[in-house]
């Protein structure tokens, strides 16, 4: 099943159509979504690869696949960042706005250190270590010890 992208030349309009088969993209004629012109001509695309989540996690694991990551510079953290995202597809979602966020502050330059300070529940309640737990977490009242 076929998806092939178009350019309509009456409104520059770039549009997709899925047909059922083959043999049906050489019998229709595509029509512009937008003006419904007929003057329309099919683009060279991207070919898109179905690959499974183990193989996509194991190129995230070859340090050689992180290009010019340079773990000092905010920009560079957020362009990995933003990397994994789309290399971990529909799954990202998962991730939350918050993590949208602090990519998309990574990618305009700010500390990371700001960015935790601005944004304290990211680890969970407070700024702990684990999730959930918050400040003082490692902390012990002198009632833990009682008999």
């Amino acid at each position: 099943m076929p998806i092939y992208e178009y350019r309509c030349e009456a409104c520059t309009r770039r549009f997709s159509v899925f047909w059922r088969s083959f043999s049906d993209v050489d019998e229709a004629k595509v029509y512009c979504k937008r003006c419904g012109s007929d003057q329309v001509h099919r683009l060279v695309s991207r070919v898109r690869v179905v690959r499974s989540e183990d193989s996509r996690l194991e190129d995230m694991a070859d340090p050689s696949a992180w290009g010019d990551l340079d773990e000092n510079d905010p920009k560079s953290m957020g362009r990995f960042m933003r990397k994994m995202m789309s290399e971990i597809g529909d799954e990202a979602g998962e991730l939350g706005p918050e993590f949208e966020e602090v990519v998309n502050r990574l990618e305009s330059g700010q500390d990371p250190e700001q960015i935790e300070r601005d944004m304290p529940d990211l680890m969970g309640e407070g700024a702990g270590g684990a999730p959930g737990m918050g400040p003082g977490a490692n902390e012990y009242n002198a009632s833990d010890f009682d008999d």
